[in-house]
């Protein structure tokens, strides 16, 4: 997809300016002193009202359009838990156009903190052309301002980028909504599951079947340049290690190993693909170059060790194993080498709880995990060096966390046992806002993509 921006240039509101004209077209946003503005790295962050009204219709055909982008970044801001859209039947003002300043009065007397306003205009080259602007309705600053120009079918993804640029602006965080995810998809009963890999945008839509479900697939995994996917897959005879082109729908073999191969994760780069291979009772984790097909061994024990994930600058490598007696996160260098264990839960009796399936942020502070014990499945996350431990959500069945790609979110499956089947969740890497994530049937394993390019 082709998107084109600009940023818009702010409305100055005093008469001097005003006579002035056209150069003021030429001025940047002045930021407001006493802006509005979240700080989300403390704990319990009152969601921030805001007032969405829908995007002005540049010709009468547009008003559909302009309806659906308001509508997906009042969802994407209010799922996130940070912001508390304002229910459109409490507008006063009735914005119809998005070039002259808002009455700021009628905004603050429903309490609203901030204000969007834009417009969706069809060109006349079939484009569609979307403008929006971001308002501190205390200062009557105007805090940031787009324009993008698009084809009308990304109309759901201009709405996504509009969306990461609020959430930026007024967080001071990168924001996640242009993304996507790659899950399994699960249907049939529990005895005969037919799973086939699928991709959708990071609020469930646009839901894509990546294979036909022939076989098992397990484990996927985004490249960075997120046009890529890793997975596992039993078919007839071993498991084999796919990579697969969202683009172009081609797959290869990344190697045909002997044994069970499991877990393939890229590294940061995109040039090596990381797995354990099973050989006889144990495995080990092997790294291969995906250019020159080279594969080299890091770890070398009587163990299992499995679900290897690098840190974000792809120095090291953190991973499950059970060289212990049971399930703990170590972390090694990348190259291989020793390993030094992170995860010690002091909390439970007989030596405490397993932990497994860990995955690095890609922030680079803290690694989630999987944790096993006293008849729970909890996620959670810890920092590097195994400080910090904290519990996310807890439950019957819970597994497979996956960051978002700021690293302030986390999405995982859940799955509660019985006739049923699994489902997605997300949940705030500061335990508040868990949320189900709508799919079309019972799904697991998902992996969440860096931000769009």
């Amino acid at each position: 997809m082709s998107v084109t921006s600009f940023r818009l240039p702010a409305l100055q509101l005093n008469r001097r300016e005003a006579l002035i004209g056209g150069a003021a077209g030429l001025l940047l946003p002045r930021l407001a002193r006493a802006q509005t503005r979240l700080d989300i790295t403390q704990g319990n962050v009152a969601p921030l009202p805001i007032a969405i009204p829908n995007f002005v219709a540049g010709t009468p055909a547009d008003g559909d359009v302009g309806v659906g982008v308001t509508q997906v970044i009042t969802n994407n801001l209010k799922r996130s838990g940070l912001f508390a859209p304002i229910d459109q039947a409490a507008f006063i003002e009735k914005i119809s156009n998005i070039d002259t300043a808002p009455q700021f009065q009628s905004w603050k007397t429903i309490n609203a903190q901030a204000l969007v306003t834009g417009r969706m205009t069809r060109q006349p080259d079939g484009r569609l052309k979307a403008e929006f602007r971001l308002w501190d309705v205390a200062s009557g600053q105007q805090l940031t301002g787009q324009q993008y120009f698009t084809s009308p079918e990304y109309w759901r993804r201009i709405a996504h980028i509009i969306s990461d640029q609020i959430y930026e602006r007024l967080t001071g965080e990168k924001g996640y909504f242009d993304s996507r995810v790659v899950f399994v998809d699960e249907t049939g009963p529990k005895e005969r599951r037919v799973k086939r890999l699928a991709l959708m945008d990071q609020d469930g839509a646009n839901v894509r079947y990546l294979t036909r479900g022939a076989d098992l697939v397990l484990t996927p995994r985004f490249s960075p340049s997120t046009q890529e996917i890793t997975y596992m897959e039993f078919g007839q005879g071993d498991p084999r290690v796919y990579l697969f082109n969202v683009e172009t729908g081609q797959r290869e073999i990344v190697g045909n190993f002997p044994g069970m191969s499991f877990s393939p994760r890229f590294s940061p780069d995109g040039q090596r693909v990381i797995m354990s291979l099973q050989q006889g009772g144990n495995s080990n984790l092997f790294v291969m170059d995906l250019r020159s097909k080279s594969t080299t061994r890091l770890t070398d024990t009587p163990a299992i060790d499995t679900s290897p994930s690098y840190s974000p600058d792809g120095t090291r490598v953190c991973f499950e194993s059970d060289r212990g007696g049971k399930p703990q996160i170590y972390i090694m260098p990348a190259t291989g080498g020793p390993a030094q264990r992170i995860s010690f839960d002091k909390s439970a009796e007989g030596g405490g709880g397993s932990y497994s399936t860990p995955v690095w942020s890609p922030r680079g502070d803290y690694i989630a995990f999987t944790k096993q014990g006293g008849g729970q499945f909890s996620i959670g996350i810890m920092k590097t060096d195994g400080s910090g431990e904290r519990i996310l959500t807890s439950g019957f069945h819970n597994e497979g966390p996956t960051f978002a790609p700021n690293g302030r979110v986390l999405m995982f499956f859940r799955d509660p046992g019985g006739n049923s089947g699994p489902s997605l969740y997300t949940v705030d890497i500061s335990g508040r806002n868990e949320q189900r994530v709508p799919t079309p049937g019972f799904a697991s394993d998902p992996a969440w993509s860096p931000l769009l390019s």
